[in-house]
């Protein structure tokens, strides 16, 4: 891709990340056009439809924001799970609407989900072989609580407490108990 090229995909990629955070899934593509500072044209010959364009703007956020703010490396097992968990949650949290019009496009399609849930189980191995959660903990397990967490984010709660509090909450489960947990469902 030449230069010019590469610095139009960027430009129209975050500028449609930030109007559909802003504006919402409906946000015309001429306003993104506009708000790249390039043509429609421009941006049709870069992206032949939305959902294109959608799954670009999803690539871009998770790996230049979810990623990173994730990417949180501690000697101790446990306060990295915590860590990572807390990250995630907010990072995914300020990216709500790019995440509800990506799954509405079928962006977020099974090698997404099986690279996540891949690096949960790292992430969750690590904190089982030092025996600082549940011994049956899956890595759905884990997804299962940014899901919840991210249920109780609310406009309402611009500062995420009430999010936070109840990952907190969900997060105290995770440490080893006496009783085992139910099993799970065979469904993925």
């Amino acid at each position: 891709m030449r230069a010019d090229a590469a610095r139009n995909h960027d430009r129209i990629v975050v500028a449609a990340a930030e109007a559909f955070e802003e504006l919402g899934a409906g946000v015309a593509l001429d306003e993104v056009a506009r708000r790249a500072g390039v043509g429609v044209a421009t941006l049709y010959r870069r992206f032949r439809n939305r959902d294109q364009l959608v799954r670009a703007v999803l690539e871009h956020v998770v790996a230049t924001e979810i990623q990173p703010a994730t990417a949180i490396g501690h000697d101790e097992p446990w306060r990295e799970l915590v860590a990572t968990l807390e990250a995630l949650v907010e990072s995914v949290a300020s990216h709500r609407t790019v995440l509800a019009v990506a799954h509405e496009a079928g962006a977020i399609d099974v090698d997404m989900v099986e690279s996540y849930l891949s690096w949960l189980d790292r992430l969750l191995r690590r904190a089982l072989d030092a025996g600082v959660v549940r011994p049956e903990l899956r890595a759905r397990d884990l997804a299962a609580v940014v899901v919840m967490a991210l249920a109780t984010a609310d406009d309402r709660d611009p500062g995420g407490a009430d999010r936070r509090r109840y990952l907190a909450l969900l997060i105290d489960g995770l440490r080893p108990a006496p009783g085992l947990l139910p099993p799970p469902s065979d469904a993925v």
